[in-house]
């Protein structure tokens, strides 16, 4: 065999691009890490205003990073909107929602559809390695666990620490108030095995940072995707011995600086195993506060009512995002962000295409994060179920329906015509003195013809939350 100058010129840029990293897929793809809690209250981090639980490392993630002020779950429960953050979906689209059970619970037969597509399984088409670790809560049988929608593994609990509650326990809230883990009778899983039974609510917190920790540390070398679903601070509340009695907040701020460590040590294990500048990290929650539980419960800062309303408190997130070299330190993202843009983002970064086949409600939120833009996202819709209860638009919000979870007034829902008008950038707290729809017609008009417009083109799923045939 001969060879010509052209020959070894062409090996030498071939040998050249394999030996260099800047042409190693591995490395051009950003690592993601979602670190998403349950029933987390606007008001329950220092860096968002609590005056009492210490959260020095989540602080630290937001001086490094950005808070983002105006992110929201697309739900006020976990079920549904832990559904649209994997499917970047309304909950409506995929029947992972109802008007009456509103959860799935371990007698139910459904779960996230095979036909979604999550967050996992499209990032499994660029080869991201990719885990899930903590409560999942969208179908607890073989067929809805983690490992069936992307994700190589999984450890954790299929759904709500509360639930599986033994015949002995104590009646009412008194199981709350002094709980035992064998009160519950909760799984924690492998995979698809069961590992332990009743698990043991005291460590879970430890256990799945050092399960995250182990999975950050075993992929080094390909790109990956982490999903750490704390089961904290959903009640009962449980934490370490290492944390018992430390918060100035009781047992509730143990909890939180309990997973304020966790976030710690996590962040850690990035920055000494040199993956921080090239991993994007998210910190929110699934819903807000369980304000019902009193000190067992959060708080949503400013925001009104929490968990199971659309009041501000049921749906707007502590949000925190960190990529070191990426997102300018210090900075605030004001602009309107749901759980449901993380999967654009993600496809944006990973140069995934967006599927076609589907409607998405998902906006690319990566100009917004960089520093290079504002978000696209003008609009959300607050639902409870299948009903539309309210929309912002920019910074005006409008409640066709509310329903208090919280406080004096009525648990009923109340329709409103015309619709109470919130200017929340002006009345974050929606105070009712402050509702403006008589002053605004015009601008109830607008909003009402993008209601009329978005609903003429919702597709909505059979709930599988209800419908026990499936």
């Amino acid at each position: 065999m001969t060879f010509n100058r052209f020959s070894y010129g062409f090996l030498w840029i071939l040998l050249f691009s394999l030996a260099s990293p800047d042409h190693s897929p591995a490395e051009s793809l950003p690592n993601f890490i979602i670190i998403n809690c349950d029933d987390l209250g606007y008001g329950d981090l220092a860096c968002f205003g609590h005056p009492a639980i210490a959260t020095p490392h989540l602080d630290r993630m937001a001086s490094e990073g950005m808070k983002l002020t105006q992110f929201y779950s697309a739900a006020p429960v976990c079920t549904p909107s832990r559904a649209a953050l994997m499917t970047g979906r309304l909950p409506a689209r995929s029947g992972m929602c109802s008007n009456k059970r509103r959860v799935l619970f371990p007698n139910s037969k459904g779960g996230l559809p095979a036909s979604e597509t999550t967050l996992a399984e499209a990032l499994k088409s660029k080869d991201y390695a990719t885990a899930c670790i903590g409560k999942w809560h969208l179908g607890h049988l073989p067929d809805y666990l983690p490992t069936n929608h992307g994700f190589d593994d999984y450890f954790g609990i299929p759904y709500s620490n509360d639930m599986d509650r033994v015949a002995v326990a104590p009646k009412g809230r008194q199981a709350f108030r002094e709980p035992s883990i064998d009160f519950w009778h909760v799984p924690l899983m492998r995979q698809t095995n069961i590992i332990e039974r009743p698990a043991d609510q005291t460590t879970i917190t430890r256990l799945y940072t050092e399960e995250a920790i182990k999975f950050i540390q075993s992929h080094q070398e390909k790109p990956f995707f982490l999903y750490l679903a704390h089961s904290m601070p959903h009640i009962p509340l449980f934490r370490s011995a290492a944390f018992a009695g430390r918060s100035r907040s009781g047992i509730y701020g143990d909890v939180i600086e309990e997973i304020d460590w966790s976030v710690g040590r996590i962040m850690e294990s990035l920055r000494s195993s040199d993956l921080a500048k090239n991993t994007l990290v998210i910190f929110t929650s699934d819903n807000g506060p369980w304000l019902i539980f009193d000190d067992h419960g959060g708080s949503a800062g400013l925001l009104r009512d929490g968990k199971g309303s659309t009041w501000e408190g049921g749906m707007r997130e502590p949000t925190i995002a960190w990529w070191p070299g990426e997102i300018a330190p210090g900075s605030v993202g004001r602009d309107i962000a749901s759980s449901m843009d993380l999967f654009a983002t993600f496809h944006a970064l990973a140069k995934i295409d967006l599927p076609n086949d589907r409607v998405l409600d998902s906006h690319d939120l990566t100009p917004m994060l960089l520093g290079q833009g504002a978000s696209s996202r003008k609009t959300l819709f607050y639902y409870r179920g299948y009903k539309l209860m309210a929309v912002r638009m920019g910074p005006w919000k409008a409640h066709f329906i509310t329903q208090d979870a919280y406080g004096p007034g009525s648990r009923q829902p109340i329709e409103h015509n015309p619709p109470l008008l919130f200017n929340l950038e002006v009345n974050p707290s929606e105070r009712d003195a402050q509702n403006l729809a008589a002053q605004k017609p015009d601008l109830l008009a607008r909003i009402q013809q993008v209601v009329a417009e978005h609903q003429a083109n919702l597709q909505v799923a059979t709930s599988q939350l209800e419908n026990e045939n499936l």
